[in-house]
């Protein structure tokens, strides 16, 4: 089947509808860095009027204390880098890279392309949102290799819309943080002495069913939204590959014998699964790490090509590495308050958000916060800092202290974050590293997604309490 050069009619509402959001983004949006700097001054003002006492030294302190004060949050940004950069250099493994190369090598036009990236990304995010993230990007970089006339930006933000789902996946930094009595952001225990499992949570029929209606809808949408111009990658997209070609081989050194050993990498991954079944096969943030990390060294085979790998991997994460101090910075201010009493602005927002609610209607309204808190702090589990101590003492307040309920609060703010990343270029750095694109070239698309898991994933939390 070959690419039509006009776009169906059928197809003509939701192209209109989703060209409009191109213009409109490419207006307004503007680099994810001065995004973040905004977000700093807004979130800086709102301070100044809402927080009772609030002085210019304080809030300078606080801003500081959540770069690079005590209270940072350094140690989960490493966590997070971490899982992003052991799932792109697992997805950059040869037996994965080549089976990227076959299954791109499927689609016939660019609608089949954004599918299949959507496809890949959604399933992959399913197991860790860093292979998940990636993948999908490394796939549509091969479509768009194969069919010159597509719209790179359109198959990237398809990559990225399957991201949506990944906080009710395996690697859910809110999910596995509830299971883990000693993880700090464990916000349930903290308050409750309650730990609660995956099946309360990821596995809840609410998840898993929301995640189906939610994949089947944004399906759809890809298919219709395809735009009838073209957009070519940049031809730096594919240096990379062009300069991993395997040299010739030459007399190896001792030292170049040692790097391609590849029992090392064999024992490497033999003490990490053993680790892994000797704690009982505990899923939390760092034994997903783990996992990936031994995985890609096996797959890699030797060492050198291993470290490589991971090298070549790292260097996406320069702009999570360069606004993550930023977002520390507004977790500081958020919580920025001057008398014991007094109430930060997180406090506020989160009150204010829920205020009035009952038992059916707060995990909603908790959601809808979670959207807008995740404007300000794009992170699973920093998030769930933020937000998650309001939303547990909000159910408790109404009677709500059962596993179950708490595990549904911590999935609306969880969702929430998921919903909001489609309009949050946080989270879309990787790929435009990646893809060597503008994030204005991207998420005009991702608008639509954001509007399709706004009410799908709203409405499970809205239909949850009644089914718990």
């Amino acid at each position: 089947m070959s690419e039509t050069t006009g776009a169906p009619p059928r197809r003509g509402a939701m192209q209109a509808f989703t060209s409009l959001c191109v213009r409109y983004v490419e207006r307004l949006m503007p680099d994810p860095y001065l995004f973040a700097v905004i977000l700093t001054i807004i979130v800086a003002a709102l301070v100044a009027v809402l927080v009772d006492g609030a002085a210019p030294a304080g809030m300078l302190s606080a801003w500081y204390g959540g770069v690079w004060g005590s209270q940072n949050i350094f140690t989960f940004a490493f966590q997070m880098v971490l899982i992003l950069v052991t799932g792109y250099t697992l997805a950059e493994a040869p037996v994965l890279k080549r089976a990227i190369v076959r299954i791109a090598a499927k689609p016939q036009n660019q609608v089949q392309g954004a599918l299949l990236c959507f496809t890949v990304s959604a399933v992959l995010s399913l197991l860790n949102w860093g292979l998940g993230l990636v993948a999908g990007a490394l796939v549509a970089r091969q479509v768009a290799k194969r069919l010159p006339g597509a719209h790179f930006g359109y198959l990237i933000a398809s990559a990225f819309m399957g991201f949506i789902i990944w906080t009710q996946g395996l690697s859910s930094s809110i999910a596995l943080a509830n299971t883990d009595p000693a993880s700090p952001i464990n916000v349930i225990h903290q308050i409750t002495g309650i730990t609660v499992p995956l099946r309360l949570t990821i596995f809840a029929p609410y998840s898993w069913v929301s995640v189906i209606v939610v994949l089947a809808l944004l399906a759809v949408a890809v298919w219709r939204m395809a735009p009838a111009q073209s957009l070519a990658p940049d031809p730096a997209v594919f240096e990379d590959e062009s300069a991993s070609e395997a040299a010739p081989p030459t007399k190896k050194t001792f030292a170049e014998w040692l790097e391609n050993l590849w029992i090392l990498n064999v024992l490497v991954f033999a003490a990490g699964l053993a680790y892994f079944v000797l704690s009982g096969f505990a899923l939390n943030i760092a034994s997903m790490i783990m996992l990936f990390t031994i995985t890609s060294a096996l797959l890699h085979r030797t060492p050198i090509r291993f470290i490589r790998a991971f090298t070549d991997a790292a260097k996406v994460s320069g702009p999570l590495l360069l606004q993550y101090p930023l977002y520390g910075g507004l977790v500081g201010l958020l919580g920025y308050h001057v008398t014991r009493d007094g109430k930060p602005l997180q406090t506020l927002l989160a009150e204010a958000l829920v205020h009035g609610a009952t038992t059916h209607t707060l995990p909603f309204l908790t959601f809808v916060g979670s959207v807008v808190i995740s404007l300000f702090v794009p992170s699973g589990g920093g998030h769930w800092a933020v937000q998650g101590p309001i939303a547990v003492d909000s159910a408790l307040a109404l009677g709500q202290d059962s596993p179950a309920y708490l595990g549904l609060m911590s999935m609306s703010v969880a969702v929430g974050e998921g919903v909001a990343n489609m309009i949050q270029p946080f989270w879309l750095l990787p790929l435009l590293a990646i893809a060597k694109l503008h994030v204005r070239q991207v998420m005009g698309f991702t608008v639509v997604a954001f509007l399709i898991g706004f009410v799908v994933l709203g409405g499970a939390t809205l239909i949850a309490p009644l089914v718990l």
